[in-house]
């Protein structure tokens, strides 16, 4: 009989002990769940018609809180100071021009966001989260340009903006709007001659999908149709504000937020969400006492102005952004798409983007803006202006102020004027945040500077008024004949 070895029977063993080892499951509780996303965008509403931005006769304590709670960020810029275009840049981390999206598309229009754009919603889904949106969409409103054929899963709301209603005191008549439509999914379940509930249904739907999908990661969007006219607000919330109707629109706001902030807390998903309040652009300063205020920018939407394009904005993500904490380094929406790449480790657009990263910013690793400068374009692709550090540059343009004029009152408009800028005017905001003292001629080399950065961006995105196809632009959705 032959002797075994030892060693070698102490190794066979071992082996066989490793293989019949159990292997570990690793349970859903213990993986590291990406973060839920809440992006809640109002429309036309002011820097200054939140408390912590200055709002003294209006009482939002829900927005207050999220700013103890997590970030104020002073500088944060819409990507273009009107509906449609401002909505194209935030879902897609483009700048709208480079897309092809100008202005607020009208009811039937025969353009839309083009299906080979990649939206928030279509970027989070390929990584596995479920998408809602519930509120206002305006980026196409025929069947190939709505939102669930634009990545989200679930869909509530109005197609466009709620003033594109055979209801207008003025519009209605001259462009002759269809009724306003009430969509659930692709399905029209109403037709809407009063918006009085309208907030409050597409906060309860909001709250209806985050305790459906509290077991997986998902993106929740929530773009109001108010505080933009004609102003709506239910009779729990009726005569509450200082400042009129409009105050109670916003007080309804605030409240909305604060109950989807409560659904989180009650799912349990509050330190594993990242939430986001901002608005698409200024305020409609025509409509006087039923607009907001950007007191003290200048100007509203419509605009290229500080009072036109930056807007409250607000981040809370507990454990990973600082809380109680303000900054003033500029931001633009086109940069909220990669930073929610970054953190959710989703893929970025194959399509050339213009937004990049500001998580670092956010968390506190640096004070530095993701990008050298940002680009203010309107009115079908006409350069306005730069923002560059301190610094503010305008080049010649026209634009509408009620500055001198008549304001509206009560749901009816007052008439704008326009004004020729006729000169390129630089302002430093840090020191002059009203726009109000022209210092080009004190910082000539500040001024060729942002030429020079205008220049290189003309020659991606073009500009109408220096006859620049811009060699980058992509085309917008168009419907098929």
């Amino acid at each position: 009989m032959k002797h075994l070895n030892f060693n070698g029977i102490v190794f066979s063993t071992l082996l066989l002990m490793l293989s019949c080892k159990e292997t570990k499951v690793e349970t859903k509780s213990e993986k590291t769940q990406p973060p839920n996303v809440v992006l809640i965008f109002t429309d036309d509403q002011g820097y200054n018609d939140v408390g912590v931005f200055g709002a003294n006769d209006i009482e939002t304590p829900n927005l207050n809180q999220m700013a103890k709670d997590g970030m104020k960020l002073t500088n944060f810029y819409a990507a273009q100071a009107v509906c449609s275009a401002s909505r194209a840049g935030i879902l897609t981390g483009c700048y709208p021009n480079r897309i092809g999206i100008h202005n607020a598309l009208m009811p039937n229009s025969k353009v839309g966001l083009n299906p080979k754009e990649t939206t928030l919603a279509e970027m989070l889904k390929d990584n596995g989260y479920a998408t809602g949106i519930f509120g206002k969409w305006h980026l196409g409103d025929t069947p190939e340009f709505m939102p669930n054929n634009h990545g989200f899963d679930e869909y509530f709301g109005i197609p466009y903006s709620n003033d594109m209603w055979p209801l207008h005191p003025q519009q209605g008549p001259i462009f002759n709007f269809g009724p306003l439509k009430l969509y659930d999914n692709e399905k029209v379940i109403d037709t809407l001659t009063n918006q009085s509930n309208l907030t409050t249904m597409i906060t309860e739907r909001s709250i209806d999908f985050i305790k459906r999908n509290k077991e997986n990661p998902f993106f929740l969007y929530v773009p109001h149709p108010q505080p933009h006219v004609p102003l709506f607000v239910s009779d729990k919330f009726k005569g509450k504000s200082d400042r009129g109707l409009y105050g109670d629109v916003i007080m309804e706001l605030d409240w909305s937020v604060g109950e989807i902030l409560k659904a989180l807390e009650n799912n349990n998903l509050t330190d594993n969400t990242l939430v986001i309040f901002t608005s698409d652009n200024g305020p409609w300063l025509a409509y006087g006492n039923h607009s907001g205020s950007a007191y003290p920018l200048r100007e509203g939407k419509g605009t290229a102005w500080e009072g036109g394009q930056r807007e409250p904005f607000l981040i809370k993500y507990p454990n990973k952004i600082p809380s109680n904490r303000v900054v003033n380094t500029p931001v633009m929406a086109i940069d909220i798409l990669p930073t929610i790449a970054e953190v959710t480790g989703s893929t970025l657009p194959q399509n050339k983007i213009d937004g990049k990263s500001a998580w670092g910013l956010f968390t506190g690793e640096t004070n530095e803006s993701p990008q050298e400068a940002y680009f203010y374009y309107y009115r079908v692709n006409e350069l306005f202006g730069v923002r560059y550090g301190k610094w503010k540059l305008y080049f010649p343009h026209t634009y509408r102020t009620m500055e001198g004029q008549e304001p509206g009152r009560d749901g009816v408009p007052g008439t704008y004027r326009m004004v020729q800028l006729d000169e390129i005017e630089l302002y430093d905001l840090e020191n002059d945040e009203s726009e109000t003292n022209n210092v080009a001629d004190q910082h000539p080399d500040v001024v060729n500077k942002m030429k020079e950065l205008a220049d290189q961006m003309r020659s991606e995105l073009g500009d109408r008024l220096m006859d620049m196809e811009g060699s980058e632009r992509r085309e917008p959705g168009m419907v098929k004949p």
